[in-house]
């Protein structure tokens, strides 16, 4: 059955009984976005990879969230309005980037090349490539545009223009901590969105199947993005939430998760990381850029490679990056009063 363009196969059961313990407060804020009702969950993991631990408990409260990432269409359509150019349409500046080859200080971004063979899979190099002339326009390459993807996630945007389109728009970033629970459906401590099991039969997800970055059987039909909507919603309604492309939130990045306090009256709620000073890769000192948390996986997450397409991965990226598989969504946050619960994006 569809709906708008997406598949709507949210388990019926589960939606109703959350939405009747926390029912939304009101009309949505703007229209495609659902209500995450809150609650305390178990964030993180401790089987998979070290950033992801220790698992902990956080609560969050009721947001609401867009149901699918940003689309090309929609970013377009924020262009047009405000004349805005992302950071991919700039040449970067030579201070930051000490040591780099002339000819990539220019107007570009990074671009996924597949490769002929098993490759070094310690050597991101082999399969990644900054291309002169990539921009959300054109996120292959300068002769690749985009007609017919108007439904696709707009990528090659770095979180500054990621957070532009948010201010417009009228909404915000998720947090981590947002951005995970609303993943997890109402399925706290799940392995993925949908549960603790792959498909055999059906593909959950735009993820890689076969053997990274050289052999991808397309068993989901993708070679790269896919439409918003394409796969199976999960219990809040929320669409690629696993996979097609990896999605900013707004905090900081620290290779550690904090431990669960030891009084259950200090459970943090709606935590944010607000400081970077964790966040600078200290493999690369000689750059200081400070790097935002990424959540979800990709089209190019795969299981011998970046097995990330789960509510608890997560990775780090640098503010001024823009690739083929990063996109984003919003959400629109609750303000208290003193006789109602109103929609508002935070104060800037």
């Amino acid at each position: 059955m569809c709906d708008g363009g997406f598949i709507v196969t949210e388990p019926a059961d589960r939606r109703a009984d959350y939405l009747a313990r926390s029912p939304a407060p009101g009309p949505a804020p703007f229209p495609g976005m659902a209500w995450i009702p809150g609650g305390r969950f178990a964030m993180g993991a401790d089987g998979f990879y070290p950033e992801e631990r220790p698992v902990h408990t956080v609560q969050v409260s009721g947001f609401w969230m867009d149901v699918a990432p940003v689309t090309i269409e929609q970013f377009a359509a924020f262009v047009a309005a405000t004349g805005y150019r992302t950071m991919a349409e700039f040449a970067p500046e030579p201070s930051r980037y000490p040591g780099a080859q002339r000819e990539l200080l220019v107007p570009g971004a990074l671009v996924f090349r597949k490769t002929q063979t098993r490759v070094n899979l310690d050597d991101p190099a082999k399969w990644w490539a900054y291309v002169p002339g990539a921009d959300w326009r054109h996120p292959r390459g300068p002769n690749k545009g985009i007609s017919g993807m108007a439904r696709h996630p707009v990528v090659q945007v770095a979180y500054d223009d990621a957070e532009a389109f948010a201010r417009w728009v009228g909404k915000a970033l998720p947090t981590e901590a947002e951005w995970e629970f609303a993943a997890r459906g109402g399925l706290n401590g799940a392995v993925f969105v949908w549960g603790n099991t792959e498909s055999a039969s059906r593909p959950m997800a735009n993820t890689w199947q076969g053997e990274f970055p050289w052999h991808n059987k397309r068993t989901d039909g993708y070679e790269g993005t896919s439409p918003v909507g394409a796969f199976p919603a999960n219990g809040y309604g929320l669409y690629d939430m696993a996979g097609n492309v990896w999605e900013w939130t707004s905090d900081w990045y620290k290779p550690r998760h904090p431990e669960t306090p030891n009084k259950p009256c200090c459970t943090p709620t709606d935590p944010t990381v607000t400081s970077a000073g964790a966040s600078f890769d200290p493999s690369q000192p000689q750059i200081r850029i400070p790097r935002k948390v990424l959540k979800g996986g990709s089209h190019l997450c795969a299981p011998n490679y970046c097995f990330r397409y789960r509510p608890a991965a997560r990775s780090a990226e640098t503010i001024d990056t823009s690739t083929c598989h990063i996109g984003f969504r919003c959400v629109v946050r609750m303000a208290k009063t003193d006789d109602a619960h109103t929609a508002t994006a935070p104060t800037y």
